[in-house]
């Protein structure tokens, strides 16, 4: 028999105990926690003060949004509240920290749907662990408000789930007259077609426009 992997206990000492919350982070190793815990060691009490409370405020006050799921400390975030976004254009994400990504091209001047991960059954996450029935009732209300949304933009990462969880909107939505599209992928600006692998390349080439 198998046994799982027994969860790490919390050392008691205090100093060991902060960095091993800290590289519970994602991303986050045990070298760069050792250089958070030391960080914040060094500074005055008020500074941890203040990050603690940042911490648990922004834990019990924040949650999601209830038309596009992102985080927030609203009932609506601040881009469904924008009346000078495009209302017609939703782009389909997996998380809410794609909204920044996205925000900083400055290409995407529409609205967003948070799904909160992608299909991936090997991990039990199935179509109703995802906001995909909110974003259906989202897209059919639309047309009853009679301000249809008219195109969704599905930028999903270009993953073995992303591109099955794209495949699976655009069956869902299509049927409802509503333009499905994807984001482009291809080469990198600045990158070198020596150092690209085989699969971007091809993509490239599929996805090749006419030159002006």
């Amino acid at each position: 028999m198998i046994q799982k992997p027994s969860t790490p206990q919390a050392p008691k000492d205090a100093v060991s105990r902060l960095v091993f919350e800290f590289a519970k982070l994602p991303g986050i190793g045990e070298k760069t926690a050792t250089r958070l815990a030391y960080f914040v060691l060094r500074q005055d009490l008020t500074y941890a003060e203040a990050l603690a409370e940042a911490l648990v405020t922004a834990k019990k006050k924040t949650g999601m949004c209830s038309v596009c799921f992102t985080f927030t400390d609203s009932e609506t975030c601040a881009t469904c509240n924008d009346a000078s976004r495009n209302q017609q254009l939703v782009c389909v994400v997996e998380r809410p920290t794609d909204i920044h990504s996205i925000e900083q091209s400055g290409a995407h001047r529409g609205i967003y749907h948070v799904l909160h991960g992608a299909l991936s059954p090997l991990d039990g996450i199935g179509p109703d662990e995802l906001k995909i029935r909110e974003l259906l009732h989202r897209l059919q209300r639309s047309f009853e408000k009679n301000s249809p949304i008219t195109e969704v933009l599905v930028a999903l990462n270009p993953s073995v789930e992303g591109e099955a969880t794209a495949i699976y909107l655009g069956r869902l939505i299509r049927p409802l007259g509503i333009k499905v599209t994807q984001l482009a992928h291809g080469l990198p600006v600045g990158g070198v077609l020596e150092y690209t692998d085989r699969q971007t390349i091809g993509r490239a080439i599929l996805n090749r426009v006419e030159m002006s």
